[in-house]
């Protein structure tokens, strides 16, 4: 069963913009994340894995913080970055990257909010610096 589409943009400006869903639910009033971070993986993670299933692991490699709620634009059940996210340059190590997703904690095993393909595909290696582009997005379906 599907939602439907103004739930769909409620719940994505919710999650990641912040912004109340009137008469459903509020940004948390007590600690709320500040960030979402983003992840790289070398295989999907998939909907029962968590932030750290099939993560990178290359040399030097850390998922990258994005301000909430001023790094994602939601428009139309699309959730776009903001600017381009630059992740720390391989210093060692070689893999490839196929999936990327956005998650609750800057490391570990945090919760996935959602994931999709990289395409293409990041060959990482030594001296090679992966990068997402301001282009990539979530679409809430």
């Amino acid at each position: 069963m599907s939602k439907s589409n103004t739930s769909e943009n409620a719940f994505l400006l919710l999650l990641y913009n912040a912004t109340t869903w009137a008469n459903v639910a509020i940004n948390a009033t007590s600690s709320p994340l500040t960030n979402i971070w983003l992840a790289l993986y070398t295989a999907d993670p998939g909907e029962a894995g968590s932030a750290n299933t099939n993560e990178c692991a290359y040399t030097s490699y850390a998922r990258v913080a994005v301000a909430r709620p001023a790094g994602f634009t939601v428009s139309g059940n699309t959730v776009t970055l903001a600017a381009d996210a630059t992740f720390p340059t391989a210093t060692g190590g070689t893999e490839t990257v196929t999936h990327w997703a956005t998650v609750s904690t800057a490391s570990g095993a945090g919760t996935i909010f959602h994931s999709g393909t990289v395409s293409p595909t990041i060959a990482v290696s030594t001296g090679v610096t992966p990068k997402l582009l301001a282009a990539t997005s979530i679409s809430e379906d």
